[in-house]
């Protein structure tokens, strides 16, 4: 990433909230309050249950310092994360795709995608097994039920970003008070809490289950996450306005991952206060949890609180991994399928294992599952957090924004520990299956090859930055980036409109469009040039949305404009965020359109199923002739 930084991040303003300059701070403040809300119900996921339970039960209050350390990580990280995506108008996903080459953004996306899956398995089964707790529903038809409840919640971020971060905070409000409530009853040691703050582990499991605690707390798809969300808002790109934007945004984080923490402590807590104290070590399974509870504690309002605030966990993470799913897919490989495809595909990675560890092994695995689904997480934060280290880094993509000497150095000190702790786990591992498993050929011909890859590819992804003559620029507002350049077509007559309004997708068929557009135009009326913006981030926060990509499509579509108004055509333009279907008719009514003009996409076939059609329920959705060219 050469000095071709987006001039437009330090100099330039793109959107504009005018009640932030004389709104007071708590109004400015609550503008930018949400992001790191979406992003850390991730750290309160069936999953940190999981780790946490276990790791009280077995070693009491000890360590609830791997929390708070795990917690002072995402702190910084999630920062740094939104740091990226405020000054360099991009997500992460988006700046590895333009940094790295193509043979690294593969396995680097591959072991995202195996993240979110990890991740959502965790969602899959913390559900499910919450529907069993409160509503009796066999553990096997609960994660089945999963299946359709991601598609539910989809429909919720269709009313828009505010009422989406608004369900999620209720929703992370209920487990907090469950939990709070939970602790209470529980009647802790509190002189044992302060012991747990000093650093200690007392042998390879608590490692394991450290680990599982670091891999549940900072988890490397919200950092892709975060770098998406902050862009939802509106920000004067200017020095004054990214600074307070960054310190608002620092706030959001501090606050609500430190929420976060308060949950993951409380669960910890109440599991060594209640199993650890009662003399029940090993209980790694959510259900045996519930079940113990009110014996226990002697309340019978206990296991009831368990499941309500695990099923709201559980929904709650389901709309974070939705978002994230599509921002890494788009980021790292530009491929977009519909949200519903998105997340059904998600889902079903999800669900396979869960069914067949429930078929095959039993229900008691469950909490093993969810465990190990967080190390996993662990296993590939290093591939999410070095990239971005670098990126916030370096002055050629940061400007004046790049971190400082001691966050560099502190960031790189968190780094050494993910990756060291992570090394350790992988060594330990291994030595207990050549231990128990002599001479066994898959570790010889699966593992230690595959651990060999997966160390090279981190070794490459740490060193190129700082070994690499020249790096590779990102792309910035007016190179290619989306879409190829703006060509201007050979103008044909057809017939004459009134007011016509042009579809462009930045393709092959605005030639066409254009050109039957243009002729229209000829005896008198007016074009109007429509684009919709479909990133991910688009789909999800509409018109809120101000990040690189609707940045470069407004700027092509003026371009257009400023063509054919030199060669003496009228001209207006309209951009639309979000579903074309739904989007193209919106504009089409707004700018009083008495003719619509589209370009066929081509699909045919499975590729309609999983991109969806455009122009067919256009048609139907419009009171003026289409024209599909």
């Amino acid at each position: 990433m050469k000095n071709k930084r987006p001039q437009v991040s330090l100099s330039e303003v793109h959107g504009t909230v005018p009640v932030f300059q004389q709104a007071s701070f708590w109004k400015r403040l609550f503008a930018f309050v949400g992001p790191a809300y979406l992003v850390s119900v991730g750290y309160m996921d069936p999953g940190n249950w999981a780790t946490d339970i276990a790791g009280g039960s077995k070693y009491g209050y000890s360590l609830i310092w791997v929390l708070a350390m795990s917690n002072g990580m995402a702190v910084l990280l999630q920062s740094l994360s939104a740091r990226l995506g405020i000054v360099a108008g991009r997500d992460l996903a988006q700046a590895c795709r333009a940094y790295y080459p193509s043979w690294i953004n593969i396995p680097l996306w591959l072991l995202c995608e195996v993240a979110i899956a990890a991740c959502d398995l965790a969602e899959v089964v913390g559900s499910a097994i919450g529907m069993q707790l409160l509503f009796g529903i066999p553990l096997l038809y609960g994660v089945l039920i999963t299946a359709f409840d991601a598609l539910l919640l989809l429909f919720l971020t269709q009313l828009g970003m505010r009422k989406t971060e608004a369900f999620i905070v209720m929703l992370v409000t209920t487990i907090g008070v469950c939990m709070g409530i939970e602790v209470f009853l529980a009647k802790p040691e509190w002189g044992g809490i302060l012991r747990g703050f000093a650093p200690s582990l007392h042998d390879q499991g608590a490692l394991y289950i450290a680990i599982g605690i670091l891999g549940a707390t900072v988890m490397p798809h919200n950092l892709y996450l975060h770098s998406a969300l902050v862009q939802s808002r509106r920000i004067e790109k200017t020095p004054g306005g990214i600074r307070q934007a960054l310190k608002f945004n620092l706030i959001d984080s501090t606050v609500a991952l430190n929420a976060a923490f308060l949950v993951n402590s409380a669960i910890l807590i109440m599991a060594a206060a209640v199993f650890y104290r009662g003399g029940y070590h090993d209980v790694a399974e959510i259900q045996d949890a519930h079940r113990l509870l009110e014996p226990l504690v002697g309340v019978a309002l206990a296991p009831i609180l368990f499941g309500v605030a695990l099923l709201a966990s559980g929904q709650s993470s389901t709309i974070t991994g939705t978002l994230a799913g599509q921002i890494v897919m788009e980021g790292f490989i530009n491929l977009r399928l519909l949200p519903w495809i998105r997340r059904l595909i998600t889902r079903m990675i999800a669900i396979i294992p869960a069914v067949l560890t429930i078929v095959y092994i039993g229900e008691q695995a469950t909490g093993s599952l969810l465990v190990l689904s967080q190390v996993v997480l662990s296993l590939q934060l290093p591939f999410a957090v070095i990239p971005l280290v670098h990126f916030v880094s370096d002055r050629k993509i940061m400007g004046e924004f790049a971190i400082p000497v001691w966050t560099r150095g502190l960031s790189w000190i968190v780094t050494t520990i993910i990756v060291g702790l992570n090394a350790w786990l992988v060594r330990g591992t291994l030595e207990q299956w050549m231990t128990a498993y002599p001479g066994a050929w898959f570790i010889y011909v699966a593992v230690l090859p595959g651990l060999g890859i997966v160390s090279g590819l981190l070794i490459y992804v740490t060193l190129r930055p700082w070994v690499a003559a020249r790096l590779r620029p990102l792309t910035i507002p007016g190179e290619p980036y989306i879409h190829g350049e703006p060509i201007m077509p050979d103008l044909k007559l057809v017939s004459p409109y009134r007011r016509v309004a042009l579809a462009l997708d930045f393709g092959p068929a605005d030639a066409k469009v254009i050109s039957h557009g243009a002729s229209l135009a000829a005896s008198g009326a007016t074009l109007m040039l429509m684009h919709v913006v479909e990133s991910a981030a688009a789909r999800t926060l509409g018109g809120e949305v101000e990040d690189t990509e609707s940045r470069i499509d407004r700027e092509r579509l003026e371009k257009y404009a400023e063509a054919l108004r030199g060669l003496g055509y009228a001209v207006e333009t309209g951009l639309g965020f979000g579903r074309p279907v739904k989007e193209i008719p919106a504009l089409v009514e707004s700018l009083n359109a008495d003719l619509l003009i589209m370009g066929a996409h081509g699909h045919r076939n499975l590729s309609d199923l999983l991109h969806g059609t455009t122009a067919d329920i256009v048609r139907h959705r419009v009171k003026v002739p289409v024209m599909i060219v």
